[in-house]
């Protein structure tokens, strides 16, 4: 039996090489800027990349919660908010390309691709779910909330992950594989909790 002080230090072994592993996409990518390889279109490599990377990281943060069920381990848990917290890093990323050097604050243009551009839209509306999940994600914040509200609230994330899918699907104009991929992934993950939720009840 793996013991409570084996599993912290287990999961302490997992961070120290997610951390840096998470992080590896941005260094590639402030790498590549400063050495002029971002190609002919520079802010469309960083806005594909860093959105790739949102999406990714949040149907990871989405599989810890199926793990723990299926495995019985815990430390998947554990891993859920680092997960979950460079996914929302890598959206500002995103947010942060289309608002600067896209538009160069171009406030009246930018609402006005909000409002009238679908796809622009939904990203946005998927970028705002993910504040509040960012900002109550510590320890104090599930106190001062409740474990019960906590968890309904973080349900969110289902949302802004189908919102950043639709998102993707209707941003890209021809290949559709990567998007697909990422919307059978998540309709395997809602599958899977539907399965999990099914069988709770009939216990």
């Amino acid at each position: 039996m793996v013991t409570n002080f084996s599993q912290q230090k287990l999961v302490a072994a997992i961070k120290m090489v997610l951390f840096p592993a998470a992080l590896l996409p941005f260094a590639r990518l402030v790498a590549a800027g400063a050495g002029g390889h971002l190609g002919a279109n520079p802010i469309e490599k960083i806005t594909r990349d860093t959105g790739w990377w949102t999406l990714t990281l949040l149907l990871l943060t989405l599989t810890m919660t199926p793990l723990r069920r299926l495995s019985g381990w815990s430390g998947w848990v554990r891993l859920r908010r680092m997960l979950g917290l460079f996914a929302f890093f890598y959206a500002c990323l995103h947010f942060s390309t289309y608002l600067v050097l896209d538009q160069f604050f171009d406030w009246p243009a930018i609402l006005k691709d909000i409002a009238k551009r679908p796809y622009i839209t939904v990203g946005f509306s998927a970028f705002l779910l993910l504040i509040p999940l960012a900002v109550t994600s510590t320890e104090g914040m599930i106190r001062r909330l409740g474990g019960r509200a906590w968890r309904q609230l973080h349900r969110l994330v289902y949302v802004a992950a189908f919102a950043g899918v639709v998102h993707f699907t209707w941003l890209v104009k021809k290949d559709l594989t990567r998007p697909l991929i990422f919307a059978a992934s998540l309709a395997a993950l809602l599958g899977m909790r539907l399965v999990l939720w099914l069988r709770s009840q009939g216990r």
